[in-house]
C-alpha cells in the first residue's frame, strides 16, 4: 500500500490525512505537541475544571467550508450557535451587536440601517458564492460571477478610504470596522475587507458557531475518521529536518504533505534553488499576544446583550481600532489595543467551574514581541465591564514570542499562517496555478500559507490532497471520499 505522511495535526493536515485515507492510502499524522489538534486544540486551566483554547475558539467559517460539509462535521459534534454573532461594546454602556437576524441588526443602527442592509444582505443570502470565491487560490473564474463582483465592489467599499463614508453612526462604524481587524492588517486595508466581509456575512447567513467542549472537538472527530480509515497520528514527534524523515519513496507513489510554515519545505535536500528563493521571500506577521482568564463569575459587561454574545470586539469607536491596527503595522503597540475576546462559557457549562466563567482574548503586536498583555487587556475589559478585574482568579499570558514553542506552525506569533497582504492574496507562498504542489516529487503544502489562507475550514489540506491524488492519476472530488 503506498503511504502518505503528514506533518502536523491541525485541522489542514488532517483534512489531508482523512482524504488520502479513504482514497486508500496508508496515513501517519506527525505530531510536534504531545497532543493532537494543532490551532484546535483544548487545554487544562491553571486551577480545575477549567478549559481553554489554545488558538483558535470560535469557527464562522467551519460549517460553510466545502470540506467539512462534505465530511459532516455539523452532525459529528455538538455546535452551539448563538443569536448573536460578535458584539461590540462602546463607551457609556452603550453597544452594537451583529445579530444573525440581519434584520435586528440593521434596526439597531439608525440612519446606517439601509447602508447595513445594502453591504451585508447581497452577501449573507449568497453566501455559498462568497465561500467559492473565496475558498480557492486567486485568480479563478468563479462559480457565482454575480456573488464574486458584489462581493469585490463590497472590498473596495471598505478596503478603501471610502469606508469612511460607507457608514456615518458610531455603532455602526465600529462595529464593521471590529470585524475587519480580524485579519490583523492596516484599516482600512483590501486584504482586511475580503477577510472581514466574508465574516460579517457569515455572521447573518449562518452565525458564528462554536463546539461544545472546545475546539479540540474538531480535531478529536478528523482523528476518529482517520482511524476508521486505517490511518494513525504519532504526537510528541517534532520534524525539523526533511533530510532525516523517512516518508517513504516519490517513485513508489508515497506522499509527503506538510501542514506546517512553508520553512519546513527550505530543509528538503532536494529543493531547487529557485523555490527556496520563493519560500525564503514568503513574509510572516504581525502577530499575536493571548491571555487566558479564569473567573469568578461571568464577564459584568456593561451593556446587558454583551453578556449574550461568545464573540466580543474591544477597542471602542472606528478611529481608536483602526489607530491600534495602524500601530501594530507600524511595529508599536496601542495603550487601548483591540482586543478579540471570546467568552465560551456563556453557553458552554464544560468550561468552567457552576457559577465560574473563562475569558480568551489576544492582541495583535509585533513579531517576536516579548510583551505580556495582560495589564493592557485587563484594562480594556474594565472599560467596558466595570468590576473586571476584581473577578479575576487566574490567568495564563502567552507572548508572541513563546507562541512558536506552542504551535511551531505560528513562526515568531504569527497566527495566520503568513501576513495577509495583496501580493500575497495571489504568491500563497508562490504564484502557481496549484500552490499546494512543491518541485520536490511527492511533496505538497497544506497549511494556511496555502490557498485559501487562515481560519478553521480544512481546505488548504483538502486542496493539497486532491492535487497529491491528481499528480497521481488518481483524481477525486469530495463527493467520490464522502458519499
Amino acid at each position: 500500500m503506498v503511504r502518505a505522511t503528514i506533518i502536523g495535526s491541525g485541522p489542514n493536515g488532517l483534512a489531508s490525512a482523512v482524504s488520502l485515507a479513504r482514497a486508500g492510502y496508508e496515513v501517519r499524522v506527525l505530531e510536534a505537541s504531545d497532543t493532537i489538534g494543532g490551532g484546535v486544540r483544548t487545554t487544562d486551566g491553571i486551577l480545575p475544571g477549567f478549559r481553554h483554547d489554545v488558538c483558535s475558539a470560535v469557527h464562522p467559517a467551519a460549517l460553510a467550508s466545502p470540506f467539512f460539509r462534505a465530511f459532516g462535521l455539523a452532525d459529528r459534534i455538538d455546535w452551539i450557535r448563538p443569536e448573536i454573532s460578535y458584539a461590540h461594546p462602546l463607551d457609556g454602556g452603550r453597544a452594537a451587536i451583529a445579530w444573525r437576524d440581519i434584520e435586528k441588526t440593521s434596526a439597531a443602527l439608525g440612519d446606517d440601517r439601509d447602508a447595513w442592509l445594502a453591504r451585508l444582505r447581497p452577501l449573507s443570502e449568497h453566501i455559498d458564492g462568497v465561500v467559492d470565491f473565496t475558498g480557492h487560490q486567486i485568480p479563478r473564474w468563479p462559480h457565482e460571477p454575480l456573488t464574486a463582483a458584489r462581493y469585490a465592489l463590497r472590498m473596495l467599499d471598505q478596503g478603501t478610504p471610502l469606508a469612511s463614508r460607507a457608514f456615518r453612526t458610531p455603532e455602526a462604524a465600529a462595529l464593521i470596522t471590529g470585524v475587519l481587524a480580524h485579519a490583523n492588517t492596516p484599516v482600512p486595508s483590501l486584504p482586511g475587507a475580503a477577510a472581514g466581509l466574508l465574516l460579517a456575512a457569515l455572521g447573518h447567513a449562518q452565525g458564528w458557531m462554536y463546539p461544545r467542549g472546545g475546539a479540540q472537538r474538531i480535531a478529536d472527530a478528523l482523528v476518529a475518521d482517520l482511524e476508521a480509515h486505517g490511518g494513525r497520528v504519532e504526537t510528541g514527534l517534532h520534524v525539523r529536518d526533511l533530510g532525516i524523515l523517512d516518508w517513504g519513496d516519490p517513485a513508489r507513489g508515497d506522499l509527503l504533505l506538510l501542514n506546517t510554515s512553508p520553512r519546513l519545505a527550505l530543509t528538503h535536500p532536494g529543493i531547487p534553488a529557485g523555490y527556496a528563493r520563493a519560500l525564503s521571500r514568503y513574509r510572516y506577521g504581525p502577530a499575536a499576544a493571548k491571555v487566558d482568564f479564569e473567573l469568578d463569575g461571568p464577564v459584568p459587561w456593561a451593556n446587558a446583550d454583551v453578556a449574550h454574545s461568545p464573540t466580543v470586539h474591544l477597542g471602542g469607536t472606528r478611529e481608536e481600532v483602526r489607530a491600534s491596527e495602524n500601530a501594530v503595522a507600524r511595529g508599536r503597540v496601542s495603550e487601548r489595543p483591540y482586543v478579540l475576546a471570546v467568552q465560551p462559557s456563556v453557553f458552554d457549562a464544560t468550561r468552567a467551574p457552576e457559577g465560574k466563567a473563562v475569558l480568551w482574548t489576544y492582541i495583535h503586536v509585533p513579531l517576536d514581541s516579548d510583551l505580556d498583555a495582560t495589564e493592557l487587556i485587563t484594562r480594556q475589559v474594565e472599560r467596558f465591564a466595570p468590576g473586571f478585574r476584581e473577578r479575576i482568579l487566574a490567568h495564563r499570558s502567552v507572548p508572541a514570542s513563546a507562541r512558536e514553542a506552542v504551535n511551531p506552525a505560528e513562526i515568531r506569533g504569527d497566527v495566520l499562517g503568513g501576513a495577509f497582504t495583496m501580493r500575497q492574496a495571489l504568491q500563497r507562498p508562490t504564484l502557481s496555478a496549484a500552490p499546494w504542489r512543491t518541485p520536490m516529487p511527492g511533496v505538497y503544502l497544506a497549511s494556511a500559507a496555502t490557498p485559501p489562507g487562515p481560519g478553521v475550514n480544512g481546505m488548504s489540506g483538502w486542496l493539497a490532497a486532491r492535487t497529491a491524488l491528481a499528480d497521481a492519476g488518481e483524481p477525486h472530488e469530495l463527493g467520490d471520499l464522502f458519499p
